[in-house]
C-alpha cells in the first residue's frame, strides 16, 4: 500500500480516539470492591506490591521509575485506607516491607477482573481473524509502542 492510500485511510485518527478512550476509562477513580475510592496511581501501586511480594519503598521507586518521596506519599494514603501494611523485613530490621491487607487483596483481584474484561472484549473483536492477522496487529502495536517511547524521549529533550 502506498503512502497516499494510507493517508486517505487515516489510521492514526481512530487509533488516537481509542487511546483517549482507554485513558478516559483508566484515569477514573474506582472502589474495586472496597469501601474507598482508589486513584489510578494507587491501584497501580497495589498491583506492584502484589506482584513483588515483600518489596520496600526503594524497590517500588526503582520499579516505577519515580522518587521515593512519590512512592511514600501514595503508600501513606494506601495505609490510611487500610489497603496495605508495613512490616519489618526479617532480613534487614532497618527496612520495612509492604504487604497488602485483605482489603488490598480485594482491590487487586477486582482490578485484575477489570483488565480481564478488556482482554475478553479485544479477543471477541479479533476472534474471526486469522492467526497471521492477529500476529500482524500485535506486531503493529508493539512497534508503535517502541516508536512512541523513542518519540516521547525526543520531545522531552
Amino acid at each position: 500500500m502506498n503512502i497516499q492510500n494510507l493517508h486517505e485511510l487515516r489510521v492514526s485518527y481512530p487509533l488516537l480516539r481509542v487511546v483517549y478512550k482507554f485513558f478516559e476509562i483508566e484515569r477514573k477513580t474506582r472502589n474495586y470492591g472496597t469501601d474507598v475510592p482508589l486513584f489510578p496511581s494507587e491501584i497501580h501501586m497495589i498491583n506492584k506490591i502484589k506482584q513483588n511480594e515483600g518489596i520496600h519503598v526503594t524497590g517500588l521507586a526503582n520499579i516505577l521509575n519515580v522518587t521515593k518521596g512519590a512512592v511514600s506519599q501514595i503508600i501513606m494514603k494506601l495505609e490510611k485506607k487500610g489497603l496495605i501494611q508495613k512490616e519489618k523485613d526479617i532480613n534487614n530490621q532497618s527496612r520495612l516491607v509492604l504487604k497488602l491487607t485483605a482489603k488490598g487483596e480485594t482491590a487487586y483481584h477486582n482490578h485484575e477482573k477489570f483488565h480481564k474484561k478488556i482482554e475478553v472484549m479485544v479477543n471477541e473483536i479479533v476472534k474471526d481473524a486469522s492467526k497471521e492477522e492477529v500476529k500482524f496487529f500485535k506486531d503493529v502495536l508493539i512497534t508503535l509502542e517502541e516508536r512512541l517511547e523513542l518519540f516521547k524521549k525526543e520531545v522531552e529533550q
